[in-house]
């Protein structure tokens, strides 16, 4: 009937019973006449598991030694759930990033895809096996092992369907689709039917953990129509598409991500050229910079102040302090970002005021905030995330 390529997270295959759970899905969808690819990542907490094995010898470790390490646990993964379909009678196949054609640049543990080579790929399916793949990884240009960072299976699911053509890719997880917010959080949160690629970007980037932000974005540049399904509960997810006939609801989604830091700047010389240099100073170090906020130039000083991921707070601190002087530099990490975003909330005024207002009536205080057609986000402090998004959410979210 077509060529389906379905994509299960670690938390799916975590036990015997959770991989026998997905070999009779992909069995199930095999039958209907379907050519299957599966993407898999590692069992559980596996890559936490044996990142703390590094550290525990070397906390500083090469990262291409972390990559030759963490490969290890999709391969692992791989290898069961071939055998669990092989149990269940079925034709099977698991083959290695590598060996599925999986070529990235040299960043090692961030790696990129720079092309797939579907020759394996395409002969297995022509055999009419059902090829298990392991998610997460690939190779460079040395013959390296290579790792695509967080998340990294659902771009390496999206970038197979991409280069096969597949009719479409389905994302299994713990959850029964896209929800409004976290439904394990906010009590009155709702699955949506459908939602457009821009739309989850701006999730997915904004800390909802259903789906990883390039996987979303490779997804939208090849125009692969995605969904996002339990592996647990068999029932219709949410698709993800181009142009989605939505339903009219102003908001989408309110998220939380409480991975950030917040670093000011302050008083600072206030001399031509100086963001500049201090943003690609930071550049330089691959540190992204989320929101910045500015003030206003006083007495020759100003103030920039601007969100990084938690981890790389310290570290950005560090750089900016060899290079400014006169200056104080302060890095907060109890902070949080929460958001809403909503496709058709530029054409509707005051959207911003009702999250606001929402957040007075909390009595949780601003510290930043960031808007643009289809997002409007704040740091709040992180103690007060949770209550924000229930906030939010029962301001734009109707109860049924």
């Amino acid at each position: 009937m077509g060529l389906i390529v379905q994509k299960f997270g670690g938390s799916s295959v975590a036990n015997a019973e959770r991989v026998m759970n997905v070999a009779r899905i992909v069995t199930d969808t095999y039958k209907q006449g379907n050519d299957v690819i599966v993407v898999v990542s590692a069992q559980g907490d596996t890559t936490d598991d044996l990142i703390a094995k590094a550290n525990e010898i070397n906390p500083n470790a090469h990262k291409r030694e972390m990559d030759q390490l963490l490969t290890a646990g999709e391969q692992i993964s791989i290898s069961l759930l071939a055998m669990a379909i092989e149990k269940l009678g079925f034709p099977v196949i698991s083959l290695l990033g590598w060996q599925a054609g999986f070529n990235t640049n040299s960043i090692y543990t961030q790696a990129r895809i720079k092309n797939i080579k579907p020759n394996r790929l395409q002969a297995e399916i022509a055999k009419h096996n059902i090829v298990v793949v392991a998610g997460f990884q690939g190779i460079n240009r040395y013959d390296d092992l290579t790792t695509l960072g967080r998340g990294g299976s659902d771009t390496s699911a999206v970038a197979i369907a991409a280069a096969l053509k597949a009719d479409r890719c389905q994302i299994f997880t713990d959850v029964e689709g896209v929800y409004t917010a976290d439904p394990r959080k906010v009590d009155n949160a709702k699955k949506l039917k459908e939602i457009t690629y821009d739309e989850m970007l701006e999730l997915a980037t904004l800390g909802a953990q259903v789906l990883n932000n390039r996987s979303v974005e490779m997804a939208k540049k090849y125009g692969v129509e995605l969904e996002v399904l339990s592996s647990l509960n068999p029932k219709p997810g949410t698709i993800v598409k181009e142009a989605a006939k939505m339903e009219k609801m102003l908001i989408r989604g309110v998220t939380k991500d409480k991975d950030v830091a917040l670093v000011s700047i302050l008083n600072l010389q206030d001399t031509p050229g100086i963001a500049f240099k201090i943003f690609s100073r930071l550049s330089a170090k691959n540190i992204n910079v989320d929101i910045i906020l500015q003030s206003f130039g006083r007495d020759g000083t100003k103030d920039i102040v601007f969100t990084v991921n938690k981890e790389n707070g310290p570290l950005a601190v560090e750089l900016l302090e060899d290079m400014l002087d006169g200056c104080r530099i302060v890095c907060n990490t109890e902070v949080a970002k929460v958001s809403i975003v909503g496709a058709g909330m530029e054409s509707h005024p005051g959207t911003a005021s009702k999250m606001f207002e929402a957040l007075y009536e909390s009595n949780i205080n601003i510290q930043m905030i960031s808007t643009s057609e289809i997002k409007i986000s704040v740091i709040i402090d992180a103690e007060d995330a949770d209550r924000a998004v229930s906030a939010v959410h029962r301001k734009f979210i109707p109860e049924d």
